[in-house]
């Protein structure tokens, strides 16, 4: 994925609190994907990224620790427990996957990425907006230039909260 991607949009980032989420932050816990949509900022078009069905989850814990992996619903299965180079390429093509920190805002999250599946993600704060209703969680980025087909849009990510 190409660098354009990191989120720094300085008036996001001024919108959230360092340090540990408050206690009764309505995040905190362990969410499923439901859906991973790309909207292009240019026409509205609207696309589900990763199939009709993606797998994966999003944590964000009281220790203000987080992760974050999702995948493709249709994910190549390697021939042997050693994908080869091309099923490799394919495999890390059809997931995310990140762990750090986070501080939270008004409907505004950023991820502090200490490791992640692209490497040019790591070390960076990636902002996201959110909002809340009962056990649905939305979660929409900044907008971005897609490392797919390099038009600028956002991604929006609904999650459900696991019980």
């Amino acid at each position: 994925m190409a660098t354009e991607f990191v989120a720094k949009d300085e008036n996001v980032l001024k919108k959230v609190k360092a340090g540990k989420p408050p206690a009764d932050c309505a995040v905190i816990g362990t969410w499923k994907l439901q859906s991973y949509v790309r909207e292009r900022l240019s026409d509205g078009y609207r696309h589900n990224q990763f199939g009709d069905a993606p797998e994966g989850y999003i944590g964000y814990a009281a220790d203000g620790r987080m992760y974050a992996i999702f995948t493709c619903c249709d994910r190549l299965k390697p021939r042997d427990v050693v994908p080869t180079d091309e099923e490799s390429v394919e495999l890390l093509a059809t997931m995310v996957a990140y762990a750090g920190t986070f501080s939270i805002g008004d409907n505004v999250v950023v991820h502090h990425i200490d490791t992640s599946w692209n490497q040019a993600w790591t070390g960076t704060d990636q902002a996201r907006y959110y909002a809340l209703h009962g056990d649905t969680l939305t979660v929409t980025t900044v907008p971005y230039k897609s490392y797919r087909d390099g038009t600028m849009g956002r991604s929006i990510l609904v999650w459900h909260r696991i019980r």
